[in-house]
């Protein structure tokens, strides 16, 4: 397993029991005005940015940071989309605004956060499903270490042991140490610990100026996902090979009106337009040199209301679906609408990748669903279509539901104005 980077917040790859702990907290958005209006093992079950208090605002970044998390994007990514959803939302006030700097600790602090805390709840309930007898705190090497926790460093004790209960990391602000299970005092030396060593004799100490441990932040005196690791441990076990499966994993956990308005807001995301022309633009241009693309690319769960709209034209349900697209789909396009003086000809015009950005937005927003037939396989066929800058784009999309449950992009064409 490998752990978050210091100096970012992110991950290299999300794990199942991560996005478990992450998701369960959706249903339940905190509105606040100060970061410490939730308390220690509160923050477990709701999630919460200091000073937002509107649903809308909350849910927009409440999918930010999820897709920052889930899909490992990076804290740039995260920047864009934070911008984006301030200025949506009006949001004015917030600590960090006004200043370059400002900003960029209030986005780093947002991530890094939730980054911190979800890879942490969700390697607890790892630990307590490999039955490990021996947990060893590991400093996370940050540039200005906190004494106090360089002297926890290496030191190794049993799950039940009482130091776990308020010193299980992050300890405060910024801190990276981390916890990893060991079976015997040679793993303890080969995972960088010490089975011999102490606690220091202050451990337990109070410091008067936070209420909390002496080393440990104000707030922070409580370990993160421990009073929802069974459930945690539940839903993650029902995951198997899940690179594809992310976007819709423990989605079912939450309330469909928060399933709802977390996948507008996701595909109202800068960075989600941005992936899905990235991912068009692989296609288009092919590069060797570059990774295999990855075999399905999500574009966030189907709405309810559209999902009952489908349901009773196709005469099938599709409750638990999600749009998605994928390189032949893509490359369908490419080949059969790309071609700007062909196209023309019919009233349309050449799709580029740069038009892929506008995918999401058809799907969330769009002015007509239409099953309009089926695919030469037999799959029903949904039109979506939308006008946009006096020009309507259209997604046709096949639903699959025997192993993926999709509704998946089959072409993409764009009619002109008067067309």
């Amino acid at each position: 397993m490998s752990h978050p980077s210091a100096a970012s917040g992110e991950f290299r790859k999300p794990f199942a029991h991560q996005i478990a702990f992450f998701r369960g907290k959706l249903g339940n958005l905190v509105p606040t005005q100060r970061w410490d209006d939730l308390q220690g093992a509160a923050h477990d079950q709701a999630f919460m940015v200091a000073g937002a208090a509107s649903a809308d605002l909350l849910t927009d970044l409440a999918a930010a940071v999820d897709k920052a998390i889930a899909e490992g994007s990076g804290i740039e990514a995260f920047r864009q989309d934070f911008q984006a959803i301030v200025a949506k939302n009006g949001w004015a006030g917030w600590t960090g605004e006004g200043s370059v700097q400002g900003e960029a600790w209030r986005v780093k602090t947002i991530l890094r956060t939730n980054a911190y805390t979800s890879y942490s709840a969700g390697r607890r309930a790892q630990l307590l499903d490999g039955n490990f007898p021996r947990w060893v705190y590991r400093h996370g090497d940050s540039r200005e270490p906190r004494p106090e926790h360089l002297s926890w460093n290496g030191w190794a004790g049993p799950p039940e042991h009482p130091f776990w209960a308020q010193h299980y990391p992050p300890s405060d602000w910024g801190c990276s140490c981390y916890v990893v299970g060991a079976r015997s005092d040679a793993s303890v030396r080969r995972l960088g610990g010490n089975p011999d060593k102490q606690l220091p004799p202050n451990w337990q100490s109070i410091d008067p100026r936070t209420g909390a441990p002496v080393g440990i932040g104000k707030g922070w005196d409580y370990a993160p996902g421990a009073t929802v690791s069974d459930a945690v441990r539940a839903i993650a076990g029902k995951i198997g090979s899940w690179d594809y499966q992310v976007a819709k994993a423990f989605m079912g956990s939450l309330p469909q009106e928060s399933v709802d308005a977390l996948s507008d807001a996701y595909r109202a995301l800068p960075s989600t337009a941005d992936d899905v022309r990235r991912y068009a633009q692989r296609v288009f241009e092919p590069n060797p040199d570059l990774p295999e693309l990855p075999p399905q690319r999500t574009l966030g769960m189907v709405r309810s209301d559209q999902a009952a709209e489908i349901a009773q034209q196709a005469a099938r349900p599709i409750e638990g679906y999600d749009f998605s697209l994928d390189a032949s789909a893509v490359g369908h396009v490419l080949r059969g609408h790309a071609d700007d003086a062909a196209e023309r000809s019919r009233g349309q015009r050449g799709v580029t990748a740069e038009d892929f950005t506008k995918l999401p937005q058809v799907l969330s927003t769009p002015a007509s669903i239409q099953v309009s037939g089926t695919s030469s396989i037999g799959e029903t066929v949904v039109d979506f279509a939308r006008a946009i800058d006096g020009e309507t784009y259209v997604a046709s999309m096949v639903i699959r539901g025997k192993k993926r449950r999709t509704l998946a992009l089959k072409t993409f064409f764009i009619r002109v104005s008067g067309k």
